[in-house]
């Protein structure tokens, strides 16, 4: 789990976001486990539960108002959105309403990405 969260809060500190699949190879690296084989539901869900718990861990040592989901950082690969599970852990979170539109859901993501690049990007001032 930490070799997830400290790989999203390097793509946080550069302002970016990443790929699962990127996430998957990195952690594969980090942690000499295979990737993920996102071809089978049972993988996807693992990933799935594994942000989920990187989101409850960095909510726990990183707290901020609003909360932040360092999940955020993980989109689908040549898409512009978060996936289903990062909505549904923000509505279990009560951080975006049951009900949310879909323009209500990518405001929320977008929100979420910039407040997380904000918070580690700042350091000290050079000139």
């Amino acid at each position: 789990m930490s070799a997830g969260e400290g790989f999203l809060v390097e793509r946080a500190k550069l302002g970016e976001i990443t790929s699962y699949t990127d996430l998957s190879s990195a952690l594969a690296e980090r942690t000499g486990h295979r990737p993920f084989d996102f071809e089978h539901a049972d993988e996807r869900a693992a990933m799935g539960h594994l942000l989920g718990l990187i989101v409850e861990r960095n909510q726990v040592s990183m707290p901020s108002d609003p909360p932040l989901m360092l999940s955020a950082l993980v989109s689908y690969l040549g898409a512009n959105d978060a996936g289903p599970g990062f909505y549904q852990l923000a509505k279990e979170q009560q951080l975006l309403s049951m009900s949310a539109s879909k323009d209500e859901r990518f405001d929320f993501w977008i929100k979420q990405v910039k407040l997380l690049h904000q918070r580690h990007r700042a350091g000290p001032f050079v000139a």
